[in-house]
């Protein structure tokens, strides 16, 4: 039930927003009472965080995987690209509700997140600060304003990307790769 309650509020969430749901629009929604709902959670923001950590730990793990793979780092940024995207793809609720409405937890459930969310960008760097060392990558770069570079490349597509349109995931992270690899030049 616990995770009903969470997809049910990911989809809720994603519609009206996180101030616009109501714990009754959620278990209404779930045709059960909010004696079910605060069995599993003490308040609609500890909802919101128990979502927000499985999102970013998840992505943090699949990453985590990538990195360990004996890949070039070319590679492991194209893994990477490909990951965010497809976990938009797949998961694109999720992917609204973490970026769009993390404004709505406690300073310090925020600071846990954005810990975590650091933490990605960090191992993201990491890769190409490697890369770079490994002559796979110019010299000259600057990690930091490179990974950000993808991270918002990449995440902004929640916003815009439709799997069911005319482009899938898959070609829209080799375009993303390509572009981020190669330029336009």
């Amino acid at each position: 039930m616990k995770a009903d309650i969470k997809q049910k509020s990911i989809l809720l969430f994603e519609e009206k927003g996180f101030s616009e749901t109501s714990i009754q629009d959620i278990v209404q929604a779930l045709g059960v009472t909010k004696g079910t709902f605060y069995y599993y959670f003490t308040s609609k923001e500890q909802l919101l965080m128990d979502i927000h950590l499985g999102y970013i730990d998840d992505l943090l793990e699949r990453q985590e995987k990538i990195r360990q793979n004996q890949l070039t780092n070319c590679e492991k940024v194209m893994q990477l690209i490909a990951l965010l995207i497809t976990d938009i793809a797949n998961h694109g609720p999720s992917g609204k509700v973490f970026f769009r409405e993390m404004r709505h937890l406690c300073e310090e459930n925020a600071l846990e997140v954005k810990g975590k969310r650091e933490k990605f960008r960090k191992n993201l760097e990491e890769i190409i600060s490697d890369g770079m060392a490994q002559n796979e990558f110019r010299q000259g770069l600057e990690p930091d304003i490179i990974a950000f570079a993808i991270l918002g490349v990449t995440n902004w597509s929640y916003q815009w990307f439709n799997p069911a349109g005319g482009i899938s995931a898959d070609r829209l992270a080799d375009i993303y790769s390509d572009l981020i690899l190669n330029g336009i030049v």
